[in-house]
């Protein structure tokens, strides 16, 4: 059972302070229905909004931001448990629960560390002073010569006080104080130490209550009847084609959208594949074999040069030796593991929905649009889902079920089932990139120019798609994430023209997915690097190390030539005779130019004749700054080269005129077990430093390495992601 209580409740007598969740399968999610929402926004600036003390000593921790399986939760217990000097196993983690927490912004661009968790370390020291304020009166003596350990005050002498004793289950009253003093990072006992995930026992033994587990009692399960085509008209609806299926509770229709809800889950699949509906319209699809054209021609709204230096086209227009590249990056759909799921209640007139979005304070206000009701009637509740990194179904889901538990007064869970995960979760959306240069006569960069061809829009929530069928309010324009980011390069040349050409329009409904942008712009950019250090008969690491002005970018490439063991190649190896041949390829990435240095080295093995590509081994050295968990940063640098490998070699959206086609695993295919490469890593130790992203930054080398690595071993480049047998032989005979 999972109590939902409100902040009062959870400051309100012994024992009250701990939000306790038994993780079992199938568990009941309990609605407090006395807790009053609060009529406005959890402060971002109190320290009460962040963390409280019970009578016991336990500290209870308030994030806006939310474990995706990222182990988060365990980072965040590590900077508070730090700050407090409290044991771990006393402090206890409340996520994204927009009645408890405090809007940090939604859980991604790796910002959960850099930003949520240095607000929660700010929130934990303005704490910390004032309970050693507190202290030095209780037991008379100065502030200086208190000592901390395990949540106790000590005074010269042996006098002591506890936290509880200070301040249990009563509040600070206080602002976040920029000036109170964090603790020393030479003082640190659990930050910079690997600690075990929370997470993972109970994941590894199943009694982990992931979102698509959770119950609520008195529900009843809902599903979406889909469309035929994507932007089709529902004309009719044929009732009497249910009547039979003796769980059906009522069919829902609204607009364009049409559901099911029954007694049982079952009942709600039955119901939903046996009614009839009539649909006409929509459809309208480019041609999947004529993507890139159709990319090409679509309409540019705005041009944002994101880089210039010098006149590199007049530089071009003068050149001797000129190298030209295309690179596209496939349209991606999330492929997550589990389908989404959400849970929506209607009591005393406001909304209730329990879900696995990444952004349940943003979800909070589209569903309060898409109801027509105020913000502070509506309340989203964090719960684990199985696996997402960026905006897939989830919120979706969470509107299905909204607009179903409206329709029958009762709570509604929405189950999706595959085909509506892979069919009808927003996509990221194709990319297209044009790479120029100029090569002197001594083989240095004289000019470089990338043009890359991206949708419209910044990083606002994605539309919610049963607002959309509906036709209730909802926020407009396309939001595919911040794709421009990483589109400038940390490489220093005489000329340089970097320029984004926002498209009008794009085939699918657009969002982030890992790495957003950064990766696909990565993938050209590093990847043209390495042709141009190619046709400069120069070695790749040698090469980007001439250009590059920023230290701890130059001491991070020559930590990876010595970790990974790389030696000098200029230009293929090739082994014509042999059917096989391996190769390896290096790819770098300062992320967003502002934030966390990787270099990754791929390893490969290239099937000639089949054109299988395989990757055998990656190395990866990380510097994020200052490390909280690091086990916790190798576990995101292992998923993110195994999700990326993945991405690079199988994953595309196949689709027809009117649907997505790829929607199962056999025409969707992904990274099987025995092809998860050897992944070695070398983290960055700067625990003086401040901690900047880890969740997706190691993505962004991925491609781009294992395309140079190809050339490496048979002299082929690839450019067109992904990696597929048959474009690794094309490309292979055009050698």
């Amino acid at each position: 059972m999972f109590d939902t209580l409100d902040r009062r409740a959870l400051l309100q007598g012994s024992g009250a302070l701990i939000v306790s969740f038994a993780l079992r399968p199938a568990a009941s999610l309990a609605a407090d229905k006395a807790a009053a929402l609060p009529s406005k926004p959890v402060a971002i600036d109190e320290v009460d909004s962040f963390l409280a003390i019970g009578r016991d000593g336990r500290v209870t921790v308030f994030s806006g931001k939310v474990d995706l399986g990222t182990g988060v939760e365990t980072a965040m217990t590590q900077i508070a448990a730090e700050e407090l000097d409290v044991p771990m196993a006393r402090v206890h983690i409340v996520q994204g629960d927009t009645a408890l927490t405090p809007d940090q912004g939604p859980t991604y661009g790796s910002q959960s560390i850099q930003i949520g968790g240095m607000q929660l370390r700010q929130a934990a020291a303005t704490a910390r002073k004032a309970l050693l304020t507190m202290a030095s009166q209780k037991l008379g003596a100065p502030v200086e010569a208190l000592t901390v350990a395990d949540g106790v005050v000590t005074a010269p002498g042996g006098k002591h006080v506890a936290y509880g004793d200070l301040i249990g289950d009563k509040r600070f009253t206080a602002k976040l104080d920029k000036d109170a003093p964090a603790k020393d990072p030479k003082n640190y006992k659990l930050v910079g130490q690997s600690a075990r995930r929370l997470d993972i026992p109970d994941k590894v033994t199943a009694r982990f209550t992931y979102m698509q587990d959770a119950r609520v009692p008195g529900m009843l399960h809902g599903r979406v009847v889909r469309p035929t085509a994507i932007g089709a008209t529902l004309e009719s609806v044929d009732e009497s084609s249910v009547r039979g299926i003796p769980d059906l509770v009522k069919v829902v229709r609204e607009g364009n959208f049409l559901g099911v809800v029954a007694r049982s889950e079952w009942g709600a699949i039955r119901a939903a594949q046996a009614l009839k509906a009539t649909w006409s319209g929509g459809g309208g699809l480019p041609d999947q074999a004529k993507l890139w054209e159709h990319v090409r021609n679509t309409k540019i709204v705005k041009e944002e040069p994101t880089s210039t230096v010098g006149d590199a086209d007049a530089v071009l227009n003068g050149a001797a030796k000129k190298l030209s590249a295309t690179y596209d990056f496939a349209i991606h759909t999330h492929g997550s593991i589990g389908p989404s799921c959400a849970i929506a209640t209607f009591a005393d007139d406001q909304l209730t929905v329990w879900t696995a979005s990444q952004a349940t304070h943003a979800l909070r206000q589209q569903l309060a649009k898409m109801m027509a009701m105020p913000a502070e009637k509506v309340r989203a509740i964090y719960v684990e889902g199985a696996g997402c990194y960026g905006r897939n179904g989830h919120e979706d889901a969470a509107g299905d079920a909204a607009l179903m538990a409206r329709a029958v007064g009762k709570p509604v869970r929405v189950q999706w089932m595959r085909a509506d995960e892979h069919g009808w979760d927003p996509k990221g959306p194709p990319t297209l990139i044009d790479c120029k240069a100029a090569l002197g006569p001594d083989g240095a960069v004289a000019a470089w120019r990338t043009d890359f061809y991206i949708p419209q829009g910044g990083a606002g929530p994605v539309p919610l798609i049963a607002a959309d069928l509906a036709k209730l309010p909802y926020d407009v324009g396309l939001f595919p994430g911040g794709i421009q980011g990483n589109s400038a390069i940390p490489y220093k040349f005489a000329a340089v023209a970097t320029r984004v050409h926002r498209l009008e329009t794009t085939p699918f409904r657009p969002s982030w997915i890992r790495t957003p942008g950064r990766m696909q712009n990565t993938f050209a950019n590093e990847s043209f690097l390495d042709e141009l250090a190619a046709a400069a008969n120069a070695d790749p690491l040698e090469f980007r190390l001439r250009y590059l002005d920023d230290a701890r970018g130059k001491e991070l490439l020559q930590r990876l030539g010595t970790f990974a063991k790389w030696q000098k190649r200029t230009g293929p190896r090739t082994t014509p005779s042999a059917d096989k041949a391996t190769g390896r390829g290096l790819a770098y990435v300062f992320y967003e130019l502002n934030r966390t240095y990787v270099g990754a080295v791929a390893d490969v093995e290239v099937d000639r004749k089949s054109g299988d590509v395989r990757v055998t081994r990656f190395a990866v050295v990380q510097d994020c700054g200052q490390i909280i968990n690091p086990d916790g940063v190798r576990n995101q640098i292992e998923g993110n080269v195994i999700q990326t490998v993945s991405r690079t070699l199988k994953e595309q959206l196949t689709w027809d005129s009117n649907l997505v086609t790829s929607v199962d695993w056999s025409s969707y295919p992904i990274l099987t077990f025995p092809e998860v490469p050897v992944i070695d890593i070398d983290l960055v130790e700067r625990q003086t430093e401040k901690p900047w992203g880890a969740g997706e930054p190691s993505a962004a080398v991925i491609a781009p390495a294992i395309s140079n690595a190809v050339f490496d071993a048979v002299g082929a480049r690839l450019r067109s992601v992904p990696f597929t047998p048959d474009k690794v032989q094309a490309a292979l005979r055009a050698t």
